[in-house]
């Protein structure tokens, strides 16, 4: 047999197996009926283990290929009886009674960044938040405090960026403090390198930032055998230096920052790549979806058994969604589990979004709905 033989033969055997799945399908749907009338959940973790467990048993060394196929098919017909259970009741409702046609960001409010006058959070607040009263806390955690004891709102995080990749200590507390995530800018990063006035490249020994800041300019620093000293913050390291009296210390920051501390700018874009931006975050202990919401954060615990992310990750190719990042983070318990933190794009409101997301809230061991926000 030649290739197109072979294609064929396929071909016979795929429209074989097509009613054959949809009559599967089809008793997937008077599955969940039965379930609906005697309150019986979705999944069946057990049951799912023994049908694949067989299949591998019959099939031999092709056992654990068609076992895949298997999976898949069960994820389907699992959906389809979430989908008419609609299962994730309580999360369905917290969704649906926050969607809103107002704006998160049109009142006057106030806002938590950490740092000083003159950060990136700052012009990222006073960009989103036209009429925004900004509270400086010193730490990324005590923004996340002032949240917690509604000194403000909101509060704005960087959480990624392009050049130095997750603010890990941001994810970690978004996993302790569980808020809701409101909206999102990404903001055009340029670093300079400022220094009190008189002073010259060859006087500076160490140059002080914040370490995310001192990772994006990793090649300026090494160009010029520059010592980098994490602070804080960028515009709180600009306060710094400019108070210090020292002659042979410099500082990574925004020329605003500069400019409001009364530093020198030595040299204006000194990252690693021109393009360089960093991502912030809103918080809120409160659940706003605006009706342009286009991004979807959720952070979920999976069962200990093989191929568990692998399904998990299917049913949103599935559902035809597109993730924009997968990062997992210690659980610090302590035993090596992680949680795991997505973006995908997509809008709640859309009908076999929510069902996919009531579903994996029903189903995983832990799972919280971060929220539905527009990225700006």
């Amino acid at each position: 047999m030649d290739l197109l033989d072979l294609r064929n033969e396929i071909d016979k055997i795929d429209e074989q197996l097509i009613p054959l799945l949809q009559h599967r399908m089809n008793l997937s749907k008077a599955v969940a009926e039965y379930k609906v009338q005697r309150g019986l959940p979705v999944f069946n973790a057990q049951r799912e283990q023994q049908i694949l467990d067989g299949v591998k048993e019959k099939c031999g060394q092709d056992g654990d290929a068609i076992a895949t196929v298997f999976s898949a098919t069960m994820d389907a017909s699992r959906a389809i009886q979430h989908n008419i259970m609609e299962s994730g009741g309580e999360l369905r409702n917290l969704i649906t009674a926050a969607v809103s046609n107002a704006s998160a960001f049109s009142k006057k409010t106030t806002v938590a960044c950490a740092g000083v006058e003159g950060s990136y959070a700052d012009e990222t607040a006073l960009t989103l938040f036209k009429n925004a009263s900004i509270r400086h806390y010193r730490i990324f955690e005590d923004v996340f405090e002032a949240v917690n004891k509604g000194e403000a709102p909101f509060g704005i995080v960087p959480v990624e960026n392009s050049t130095a990749g997750s603010v890990h200590e941001v994810y970690d507390l978004i996993i302790k403090y569980r808020f809701y995530v409101v909206g999102s800018y990404s903001l055009e990063v340029n670093h300079c390198l400022c220094a009190r006035k008189g002073v010259d490249y060859a006087d500076i020994d160490e140059v002080y930032s914040h370490p995310q800041a001192l990772s994006q300019c990793s090649e300026f620093l090494k160009n010029f055998a520059f010592t980098g000293v994490n602070y804080t913050n960028t515009a709180a390291a600009a306060k710094f230096v400019a108070e210090s009296g020292r002659n042979d210390i410099g500082v990574i920051c925004s020329a605003d920052a500069a400019k409001k501390y009364g530093l020198q700018i030595l040299k204006t874009r000194i990252q690693n790549i021109s393009n360089n931006r960093t991502r912030f975050i809103v918080i809120s202990k409160k659940l706003i979806i605006e009706n342009n919401a286009d991004k979807i954060s959720l952070i979920f615990a999976l069962p200990h058994t093989t191929g568990s992310l692998y399904r998990v990750l299917g049913r949103f190719a599935m559902a035809g969604l597109n993730l924009t990042k997968l990062e997992s983070r210690p659980m610090a318990n302590g035993d090596f589990s992680y949680y795991f933190y997505i973006d995908l794009e997509g809008n709640i409101q859309s009908k076999k979004t929510l069902d996919l997301i009531c579903a994996l809230y029903s189903e995983l061991p832990a799972f919280n709905f971060l929220g539905n926000y527009h990225e700006y």
